[in-house]
């Protein structure tokens, strides 16, 4: 006997009582995004390798370790995204919407990393993305922020903490790397074997190690604030400012640093204690020298990204979510011609009423049946057609969440009567 054929591990189906909630955490990001002028744009799922390796660096986890890349009939190497910001500079930049233009942009979407799965984390997971490009200024990194905290306030989540940081310029970071190369360097017996590989190629990230063992050493670690340059720390005193005056607290973080190459300046993540190890909801900051790293000329750019499954997991937690899409009626019918006729009726029903919800059954099925299915559905009457009723020019009205009677109507009369009920509720 075959083996039943299942989901891929770490990739999850999203099943209909549990789409509703995706829907509704997407709608709220729409119309708050929509508030604040920004615009949709959809990329590619597989991209060229090579955009991945320029974009977030050779030497990180997710292109050594974690990309799903594979060779095409053509011999071309491709790559199903990781993240969403290299594909959105492919996009802008082939499309020319950077020639003298500022933009505003978001996105939604699975990307895809082969990483161990756990808790709030996958390998096929979904992200929602902002990105935006031609604003050097700290008040765009400050916009981005308000954004975030205007959709916790509409989602109703609490106790996210804001952790800022700044990771300053491509040189002010070459000088740092060379302070931390030899630091850990006189600490490299007390180096796990993670943090003996990035030692030289990607000393920064160290400072990320989820190790408790390394805890103390990471601790006592050069802090990148004290090398920056007067224009870094300008352009973070003024975003701090600009959070201030808001009333958007935040905390400083000198050990925040992002896993991708491309961020410099600002960082910022939204993170809390609730997800266990998987603390960070929300993460990005600015990357103004990746557009000119993938062919473009040098523009400003900043963005960020947040984790659905990890905020319907929050929202679930906290009680946010709404119920499932139920039924308002379910019309029960009996015999051929009430079969055809109760599917018309359903339609003239929804066009008059497009606010209810309306299922009509089809198939077979006694009318025990079908009043079980009726109850199932959460509806809150059955419209029953039968031939009786069909002769008569009626149909029976059947409330199923209170010990109102049984009524019949004229057909010609029901959309009338359905307008009445249900504008009482």
């Amino acid at each position: 006997m075959e083996k039943n054929i299942q989901a891929i591990r770490g990739m999850h189906d999203v099943l209909p009582s549990q789409t509703r909630h995706w829907q509704y955490l997407e709608a709220c990001v729409r119309e708050v995004l929509g508030r604040y002028g920004y615009q949709e744009v959809r990329m590619p799922i597989v991209e060229f390798t090579e955009l991945f390796k320029r974009s977030i660096g050779e030497v990180t986890d997710i292109v050594e370790k974690e990309m799903y890349t594979f060779e095409d009939r053509n011999g071309d190497r491709l790559t199903l995204r990781p993240e969403g910001t290299a594909g959105c500079v492919r996009a802008v930049l082939e499309h020319g919407l950077l020639h003298n233009q500022t933009q505003r942009l978001w996105y939604q979407g699975p990307m895809f990393r082969h990483e161990r799965p756990q808790k709030g984390r996958y390998r096929q997971f979904q992200q929602i993305g902002v990105e935006t490009f031609g604003m050097a200024g700290p008040d765009i990194d400050a916009e981005l922020i308000f954004i975030t905290a205007r959709l916790w306030k509409a989602l109703g989540i609490d106790g996210l903490e804001l952790q800022l940081n700044s990771l300053g310029t491509a040189e002010e970071r070459a000088a740092y790397r060379q302070e931390l190369v030899a630091y850990f360097g006189c600490h490299h017996d007390a180096l796990d074997e993670d943090s003996r590989r990035r030692l030289h190629s990607n000393p920064l990230r160290i400072l990320d190690t989820k190790n408790p063992d390394m805890a103390e050493l990471v601790a006592g670690a050069p802090v990148l604030a004290d090398l920056l340059g007067e224009g870094s720390r300008r352009h973070f005193e003024q975003l701090q400012t600009l959070l201030k005056a808001a009333g958007v607290r935040f905390v400083f973080n000198p050990r925040l640093v992002r896993g991708l190459d491309y961020y410099s300046l600002t960082v910022f993540e939204w993170v809390t204690d609730r997800l266990g190890a998987q603390g960070t909801v929300c993460a990005g900051g600015r990357y103004d020298s990746l557009v000119a790293q993938l062919g473009g000329r040098s523009t400003p750019a900043v963005g960020f990204a947040m984790g659905v499954e990890r905020l319907i997991a929050l929202l679930e937690a906290d009680g946010r979510l709404p119920e499932t899409a139920r039924a308002d009626i379910y019309l029960v019918q009996r015999g051929e011609a009430a079969r055809r006729e109760a599917l018309v009726l359903a339609e003239r029903v929804r066009d008059a009423l497009p606010q209810l919800r309306v299922l009509a059954h089809c198939g077979n099925g006694a009318f025990k049946a079908q009043f079980k299915r009726a109850d199932h559905s959460g509806a809150r009457i059955a419209l029953v057609l039968g031939e009786d009723e069909l002769a008569r020019g009626e149909i029976g009205i059947k409330h199923l969440r209170n010990k109102l009677p049984q009524e019949a109507v004229a057909v010609d009369c029901l959309v009338g009567r359905l307008a009445e009920i249900f504008d009482k509720s």
